[in-house]
């Protein structure tokens, strides 16, 4: 598998980062699993403009899906298209969500979008064996993990602490966790990780490499969020950016 970082910011675009979305390849086949605030120009960069075979929506907040609705308008309208619709995974809600942000009145998404309703298990997408598990979110959100050729990443999502996390994560050989806040501050419940928390979870999963993603730059701190994951962590860690390449 081939993970390409093309978004990255939490909450909101940063400066140098549009919101959550992640190109993952294998066997030609691209999985794009998020696709947030902004991710549509990094994804003519780094992929191509009709790059996805699929999507994967792991929850309906803006910053992890408002550029499907942009999409739209790029497989609808193209001057070779109408393209054929995209299978779209997603929490219940994915249609109407998406309809309601494009916003034409009397129009749905159905011709641009295959919708497949999330929920707890494994399936299939295309090479990759899915597994997703709900998070603890204050709206529907689900981990992903993903299996090809006997390699493992697991993406958190949006998460607070849950054991649903863990056993996702459970011996990933690259481990994509979100860690959006800092320790030592009141952070509101059941939200988000700290960095020292991402840690841990890499820590007790046996994963092989941690990746810091969902930083909210305006507010927090790369390095302090990177020395709590490391005093918790001692395998390889990184702090994405966007254009970033894995291979798993």
């Amino acid at each position: 598998m081939r993970l390409t970082v093309l978004g990255c910011a939490g909450s909101f675009p940063g400066p140098e980062s549009p919101c959550s979305a992640y190109l993952v390849e294998a066997e030609g086949f691209r999985l794009l699993i998020d696709f947030g605030s902004g991710a549509l120009s990094t994804l003519q960069r780094y992929a191509g403009l009709h790059a996805p075979d699929a999507i994967l929506l792991t929850h309906l907040h803006c910053d992890h899906m408002l550029d499907a609705v942009t999409y739209v308008v790029v497989r609808r309208y193209a001057p070779d298209g109408p393209y054929p619709p995209l299978p779209v995974y997603a929490p219940s809600g994915a249609p109407d969500r998406l309809t309601g942000a494009y916003g034409q009145e009397g129009s749905t998404v159905d011709d641009v979008y295959q919708f497949y309703g999330l929920q707890p298990g494994t399936f299939p997408i295309g090479p990759f064996t899915v597994t997703v598990d709900r998070m603890n979110h204050p709206v529907e959100t689900y981990g992903v993990r993903l299996e090809h050729d006997g390699r493992v990443l697991c993406y958190s999502s949006d998460t607070a602490p849950c054991d649903a996390l863990l056993r996702l994560a459970q011996g990933a050989d690259v481990f994509l966790c979100e860690a959006s806040y800092l320790d030592g501050v009141d952070n509101p419940p059941d939200l988000h990780l700290t960095g020292r928390e991402a840690g841990e979870y890499a820590t007790k999963a046996g994963v092989g490499r941690l990746l810091l993603t969902h930083l909210v730059e305006a507010w927090g701190s790369e390095a302090h969020t990177v020395e709590a994951a490391a005093g918790a962590y001692t395998g390889p860690l990184d702090v994405v950016r966007p254009g970033a390449c894995y291979d798993i």
